[in-house]
């Protein structure tokens, strides 16, 4: 089985949702909608969509019968799960069947009355929960149309938007191990190689072939990744001593949009899901002293693919080793909890859920005054922000700033004009607060993590001046 790629022509999708007992209407219906722009991302057109009240996913088609007969009028299928496997019989026994048939008479069958058959027919169906192989197979079957899980549509759209040669072999090894269980024989199924030495023995048929290619391709990727993932935590060791801030929250929260105004970057900032897979990091601009640095990661959703957390832990390593997290939700969106929720839930698993944090109640400017007041409430320490006005970026731009500071301690040092770098040096890793010189020297009183102050003081030997 290959993932669905989207053609010149627009195809067009139904969704079928799924309302277990856990699950109330609102929450099945928000789980729609967001599956609706999953899929409208791919490139499809939403034409309809449909939802069942089950007490489980599991059964051969995962809908009852009068579903699976409504969904298939949309696709123009049978409704009718076909026999997977049909016994063979010999040429005697077909040819004597022949001789002895009689000819049969045709019966028109009448349609069964229900809902008139939709105006526009759906090429894709997509299940806003996960399918097992053989529940692919039968849906397939009896809707005659191409079906895809909601595991499915997000791996897509991972392949579609990975850049970095990191994140695409992270997103290629999520794909694999998602479709390996889900390749199916094409042809008769029956040819098989030749075994063993000298011939003997049935050999490997070539859906195993086509299993051990996989296998072996995602060692290898994992080999790769492996590689990269090393140079990942080089690169991670030598800002061990730098401030260090990392954008978590949900996808389109807009993390990308915040990163761009507070570090100037052209990071890319696009209205739409999973536009952010690579980390980026950027110094804050202007850049403060210490410098602190801001990394963009990739969003969460719900129901997020094991296969694909397991897969970019390299990436979510950034928000393990971070300083600070800044949850930043859309507070627009009236599913923002929920939605913070799956990110917290998220980043426990990676070990993150210790570090402090921040919450950014993003995109001000679409609320009321009402709700922004009831949100207040409800959130008091969290800081209300919109990219696109300045006063709220230079606020959160020295809330950093005392964040930082709040660890620090302030010493007054003697520096004499005959150890060259010792001036450059602290002025790059420490806060300046004054300087006076002196025909000896500079005396500077400095602030700074007393790591950094330590460290500074015993390279250089200097002398820190008592009060």
């Amino acid at each position: 089985m290959t993932l669905h790629s989207t053609r010149a022509e627009v195809q067009k999708a139904v969704l079928v949702g799924l309302q277990l007992p856990t699950m109330s209407e609102q929450e099945n219906q928000s789980s729609l909608a967001e599956l609706s722009r999953l899929v409208t991302t791919l490139g499809y057109q939403v034409i309809g969509q449909m939802s069942q009240r089950r007490s489980s996913t599991k059964g051969a088609v995962v809908l009852g019968d009068g579903k699976l007969r409504e969904l298939a009028r949309w696709t123009g299928g049978t409704g009718v799960v076909a026999a997977t496997f049909v016994q063979k019989k010999h040429k005697a026994a077909l040819k004597f069947e022949d001789q002895q048939e009689p000819e049969s008479e045709e019966i028109e069958l009448e349609e069964e009355e229900g809902p008139q058959a939709p105006k526009q027919k759906a090429d894709v169906v997509i299940f806003d929960c996960d399918l097992s192989p053989s529940q692919l197979r039968n849906l397939e079957s009896a809707t005659g149309a191409s079906v895809l899980d909601r595991t499915g549509v997000i791996i897509e759209i991972f392949s579609r938007h990975a850049r970095t040669k990191a994140a695409r072999l992270q997103v290629e090894i999520a794909r694999l191990t998602y479709v390996a269980p889900r390749l199916r024989e094409t042809g008769g199924g029956e040819d098989r190689g030749g075994g063993g030495v000298g011939g003997k023995g049935a050999g490997e048929s070539s859906l195993e072939l086509d299993r051990r290619k996989i296998r072996d391709r995602i060692k290898e990727l994992k080999g790769e990744l492996a590689s990269i993932g090393q140079e990942h935590v080089t690169r991670r060791a030598r800002r061990e001593q730098e401030a260090c801030v990392a954008l978590v929250g949900y996808t389109n929260a807009g993390k990308s949009s915040l990163m761009r105004a507070m570090t100037g970057s052209e990071v890319l900032v696009a209205d739409k899901l999973f536009a952010t897979l690579d980390t980026t990091v950027r110094p804050l601009y202007p850049e403060t002293t210490p410098k602190i640095l801001l990394s963009d990661t990739v969003g969460f959703i719900k129901k997020l693919p094991h296969d694909l957390v397991a897969s970019f832990k390299s990436t979510l390593d950034e928000a393990l080793n971070a300083s600070l997290l800044l949850y930043v939700v859309d507070s627009s969106d009236a599913s923002f909890r929920s939605q913070l929720e799956v990110t917290q839930k998220v980043l426990a698993e990676v070990g993150a859920h210790e570090t402090p944090s921040l919450l950014i109640l993003n995109k001000q400017d679409q609320l009321s005054p009402e709700e922004k007041q009831s949100l207040a409430a409800e959130f008091p320490e969290a800081i209300f922000l919109s990219t696109r006005d300045s006063k709220d970026l230079k606020m959160l731009r020295e809330k950093l700033v005392q964040f930082f500071e709040s660890d620090m301690i302030d010493q007054e040092v003697f520096i004499p004009y005959s150890n060259r770098g010792a001036v450059g040096d602290v002025r790059a890793n420490l806060k300046v607060l004054s300087e006076t010189y002196n025909e000896l020297g500079v005396q500077m009183q400095l602030r700074g993590n007393p790591t950094d102050l330590a460290r500074l003081i015993k390279k250089h030997q200097l002398e820190p001046t008592k009060k």
